[in-house]
């Protein structure tokens, strides 16, 4: 993918891509199924119709929210500016209502910067992780991708086509441990959701920071219901 005409790409570019939008990246997402568990448990999503429809609003409400946040971060991490890091950051944040949705974003950020601060090793990377560390800033996964993204040279599109592919492989994959679906299911609706991600990627682009809001009720109550659950495989 390009962000504007005359961007370079490569076979490399695309294998950077690849590697940190991985679903086997040790960041811990698997441990998460975004709202997923209750989802399920609570009769709310019964069927692979239903699955569809679940993702693809976590997709909309991501693009609205937390995407909103790293294209603004891309664009900070580029221009080296620290403290509009911590303020989009510190937004990302101030909009999980759930503890679970909060402790999701700010392991995987973290895990994310630790990662990247060793692979990359680019500067801007080391001094984000420096943040976090200090409690300078929570560190959320949605800044952290942008930063590294950006360390790397990577472009603000690419970045954000990585973070709803995360959103949707890792809802998709829950699946498969928590209702009777199997994977060619799960990739042909996969498949389907990612035809949607260049408009999405223009709403997200479009959005001021001061209008991030990634609202969906059903999503929080179910967030809600699961804090209280008593067996859990998941951690959201």
């Amino acid at each position: 993918m390009r962000d504007a005409p005359g961007m370079p790409s490569s076979a490399a570019h695309l294998l950077r891509v690849l590697q940190f939008g991985d679903s086997m990246l040790p960041v811990g997402a698997f441990a998460f199924s975004s709202g997923l568990e209750s989802a399920i448990a609570t009769g709310v999503v019964t069927d692979a119709e239903r699955l569809r429809a679940y993702t693809r609003t976590a997709l909309e409400q991501a693009a609205r929210g937390d995407a909103v946040g790293l294209i603004r971060a891309h664009g900070a991490a580029t221009g080296d500016d620290l403290d509009a890091l911590r303020h989009i950051d510190a937004a990302v944040y101030a909009r999980k209502l759930s503890s679970e949705t909060r402790t999701m974003s700010v392991r995987m950020g973290k895990k994310l910067i630790e990662l990247g601060a060793e692979i990359v090793a680019a500067p801007l990377l080391l001094r984000w992780r420096e943040e976090i560390v200090g409690g300078a800033t929570p560190g959320c996964y949605p800044v952290a991708l942008a930063i590294n993204f950006a360390a790397q040279g990577l472009p603000a599109r690419d970045a954000f086509a990585v973070h709803q592919y995360g959103v949707a492989a890792a809802i998709l994959g829950a699946a498969l441990r928590l209702m009777r679906i199997d994977h060619i299911e799960t990739q042909r609706l996969l498949y389907s959701l990612n035809a949607g991600i260049d408009a999405d990627y223009e709403v997200a682009a479009a959005t001021p920071l001061a209008d991030m809001a990634g609202f969906a009720p059903v999503t929080e109550i179910l967030a809600a219901v699961h804090v209280k659950a008593s067996v859990r495989l998941f951690m959201s």
